[in-house]
């Protein structure tokens, strides 16, 4: 099988992982750096660039997006579709998981758990929708941040109506939630492929870090999660429609509380603390499900 990955960095720990596991098994993975790829549109005839020359013969492709070119990203990754190759998570899913206030919307949609969680526009309402997330302290973050970035714990009423007010007076568009403070700086991390939970690992934040991420010194160990963190795992990957994604949850006096459903999960971290193959994994649910042509969306929406 000939595979195509869409990423910037040839060099990161999970690029670099799915290429060794890819060829380990006898297939050819190419790592396409997605800014270098043009589309060229016509009628019935859906072409992708890559450095100048048009892209044939791909099985399937890999979306591996930055966030902070989520919209080129993806129209690359639409024109893929539209030329009939698999993809293994496709465009519509990807765009819902970065728009953070659209996936809880999704997911509160189908009754999974959340955190409290308000958005407004005016800046004026930051103490209405403080008092709604049943706050101060709340979490404020912005709807296309990652790894933690734009991420904010304002502990006080005037601090957090200053933080909303400066987000907004920049034009930034942000959710402000519910401080779960029972989680004590921890978060899980449920690696999802297949509509299976494959791995899972607790993420703690570095000393004086209410942000678990391990892009901001966090620790990871391997961990036994529950029958119900485990559903609520599969559940968000399948209502967002993916197919390989990183569901982070928080534990709540109330249950697991999904904070975010990534759908380029790094590696690197859950691979060490567990000791699991999961590129190996990733690839072999791409051997045994692409096909040409069985794109559900062809590149719409």
């Amino acid at each position: 099988m000939k595979i195509a990955m869409l990423a910037r960095n040839a060099n990161l720990y999970s690029h670099k992982r799915l290429k060794e596991a890819a060829e380990a098994r006898g297939h050819s993975l190419d790592i396409l750096n997605t800014l270098r790829c043009t589309v060229h549109i016509a009628s019935h005839n859906p072409q992708v660039f890559y450095n100048g020359s048009p892209i044939h013969a791909y099985d399937a492709v890999i979306p591996r997006i930055g966030a902070s070119i989520t919209n080129y990203g993806l129209a690359i990754l639409r024109q893929f579709e539209m030329a009939g190759i698999w993809s293994l998570n496709e465009s519509v899913a990807i765009g819902r998981s970065r728009d953070k206030l659209r996936s809880l919307q999704i997911l509160a949609k189908h009754g999974l758990g959340l955190p409290l969680t308000a958005y407004a526009n005016d800046p004026k309402q930051a103490e209405e929708i403080i008092r709604a997330v049943k706050g101060p302290p709340v979490v404020i973050k912005l709807i296309e941040g990652t790894q933690g970035i734009g991420v904010v714990l304002a502990e006080t009423m005037s601090s957090a109506k200053s933080v909303i007010e400066a987000f907004r007076g920049a034009n930034v568009n942000i959710l402000v939630q519910e401080f779960i403070k029972e989680a004590g700086g921890t978060d899980i991390r449920a690696l999802v492929v297949g509509g299976r939970v494959v791995a899972a690992m607790k993420r703690t934040g570095a000393a004086d870090e209410f942000r678990s991420n391990l892009h901001r010194g966090g620790s990871a160990q391997v961990i036994k999660i529950t029958p119900e963190e485990r559903s609520t795992a599969v559940r968000a990957a399948k209502r967002m429609g993916l197919n390989v994604c990183g569901v982070d949850m928080l534990r709540s006096n109330h249950g697991p509380v999904i904070m975010e459903v990534n759908s380029s999960p790094g590696l690197e971290g859950i691979e060490s603390a567990t000791g699991k193959d999961i590129a190996g994994q990733i690839i072999d649910f791409i051997v045994a499900n692409a096909a040409g042509g069985t794109t559900k969306t062809k590149g719409r929406g």
